[in-house]
């Protein structure tokens, strides 16, 4: 079984002893129990990586000897989708789920036919509870990189982030195209972009500045499924069509 994962600062990775204190450390101490002798990764998030055997624990902390350090590169192609804001708590369990299938971005989507709307303060919360969920998630999946959760998207910028793919791609029941066939960009360019729509569908304005803005309409399958799984269904076979599985 891999190692359990623990989030530092970089500075911090370049020390041959580091201390995991804070939140980080209670947690690596109290919840997951871990003790002497134990093996640990410690990662900034963005690609560093230290193996580390754990040389002590204290109540609110872990001090972890480094043992090796690597540095694991950025997947290619890049992969982000666009999720329109799901009702209630899916937007967490969307967000786990794609983080868990190796998602590099995840942009939420405001789009007109949401019934879930971010405003004001409640904006700020959601927006940092879709931050922590793929922060845990991807501690869960080992992952050395955290995905970026951006800022809530409208029309406007999806259309701009779509323009800029390498590939652009629309969810749509009446895709001319099949997901699983479309022909994946190389290199280290902008990469693919993947839109869900939400539950009540695109609106024909939001199609057309999508379809505008250079994005291919694709099915995924012949059933319909739900905002909050249909990007991590996509995810998986954009990673297998890519080869980054």
């Amino acid at each position: 079984m891999t190692p359990p994962v623990f989030l530092v600062g970089t500075a911090d990775l370049a020390a041959d002893r580091v201390t995991v204190g804070g939140a980080e450390g209670r947690h690596a101490a109290v919840v997951r129990r871990v003790r002497e002798g134990e093996t640990v990764d410690l990662s900034d998030g963005r690609g560093l990586v230290a193996r580390c055997t754990v040389a002590a624990v204290a109540k609110d902390h872990i001090v972890c000897a480094v043992v090796e350090r690597r540095e694991d590169p950025a997947p290619r192609p890049r992969l982000t989708v666009v999720q329109a804001l799901p009702k209630g708590d899916r937007g967490e369990l969307a967000v786990e789920m794609m983080t868990e299938a190796g998602a590099d971005a995840i942009v939420p989507w405001s789009a007109e036919r949401c019934v879930t709307r971010w405003k004001g303060e409640r904006a700020a919360k959601s927006l940092a509870k879709w931050r922590a969920t793929a922060r845990e998630a991807a501690k869960q999946a080992r992952r050395g990189r955290l995905p970026e959760v951006a800022d809530l998207a409208d029309r406007s910028a999806v259309a701009d982030l779509l323009a800029a793919a390498d590939l652009g791609i629309v969810l749509h029941e009446d895709g001319d195209d099949r997901l699983s066939e479309l022909e994946p960009p190389t290199g280290d360019g902008p990469g693919i972009v993947l839109v869900v729509g939400p539950e009540g569908g695109f609106s024909d304005t939001e199609l057309d500045a999508f379809t505008g803005a250079g994005a291919v309409r694709a099915l995924l399958g012949p059933s319909v499924l739900r905002t909050s799984t249909a990007g991590v269904a996509a995810l998986s076979v954009l990673q297998a069509r890519t080869g980054r599985w």
